[in-house]
């Protein structure tokens, strides 16, 4: 059954407090968060340009929720370069009245090493393969796409809170029009995402919410309104004239 404001995991999130202006605390994303940012029940895209915080942002959220920040759930503890911040620390995370019975964070850019993980603690031995959660063949031997999408399909059982930074990294468009399918059977099945994307595609999600981060603020909007999608359509509008004037002689 779908979530509801009332049985939502996770309502919002806001700072505490605002160190000095450094580093994660200079960025769009962590500045605007002074004011809370209130969650959808179902989904919640955060979008914008490369450098808002968006990817601060997310793992902020999971590490404050007790996540590895390099992803996973709060079983893994691997970390291949501490690069996390500490925002965590400082973030205030409204919580509903109901648990999540699965909790998840996907990180396209360190999803290589929570693979590796997995293929070194079963090795190990020392209890069931977790491998076997993830469609039982190893993640290695996929490629990018189908490794990540056997995450989706087979670790993300339902009743989750599921949050994913960049998801669509490895994914055709095909695969992207899959993965809202995935998405709608979570839903469905009563869970929450939380979205970082530059995907239109996977952005479409209906009555989902969008936001916005730009350097002025950040705002809710629908997918016809995000700067990705608008450049999209330009290009394959008009992707000749667009190309005549990205690639012009300046001889």
């Amino acid at each position: 059954m779908k979530l509801t404001e009332e049985t939502q995991y996770v309502r919002s999130v806001h700072l505490n407090k605002l160190e000095e202006n450094e580093f994660p605390f200079s960025l769009p994303a962590v500045q605007l968060l002074q004011e809370k940012l209130i969650f959808h029940p179902n989904v919640t895209y955060i979008v914008g340009e490369n450098g808002m915080g968006k990817s601060t942002l997310l793992e902020g959220i999971a590490a404050a929720l007790g996540i590895n920040p390099e992803g996973g759930t709060q079983n893994f503890t691997f970390s291949s370069y501490a690069s996390h911040s500490n925002l965590h620390h400082l973030l205030k995370v409204t919580k509903g009245v109901h648990k999540p019975d699965d909790l998840f964070f996907f990180r396209a850019e360190t999803y290589y090493n929570l693979a590796t993980t997995i293929e070194e603690l079963d090795r190990e031995g020392l209890g069931p393969r977790i491998i076997d959660s993830y469609g039982g063949r190893s993640l290695h031997e996929q490629s990018h796409g189908e490794s990540f999408f056997a995450t989706f399909m087979y670790r993300f059982r339902g009743e989750g809170l599921y949050i994913l930074d960049e998801p669509e990294a490895a994914l055709s468009p095909i695969r992207q029009l899959s993965m809202l399918t995935r998405m709608h059977e979570l839903v469905q099945g009563g869970s929450q995402l939380i979205i970082s994307t530059h995907s239109p595609i996977l952005m479409s999600y209906p009555e989902a919410k969008i936001l916005q981060l730009k350097e002025k603020g950040m705002r809710e909007v629908n997918v016809e309104e995000t700067d990705h999608y608008i450049t999209m359509k330009q290009f394959f509008d008009d992707k000749d004239r667009l190309m005549h004037h990205l690639l012009k002689d300046e001889r």
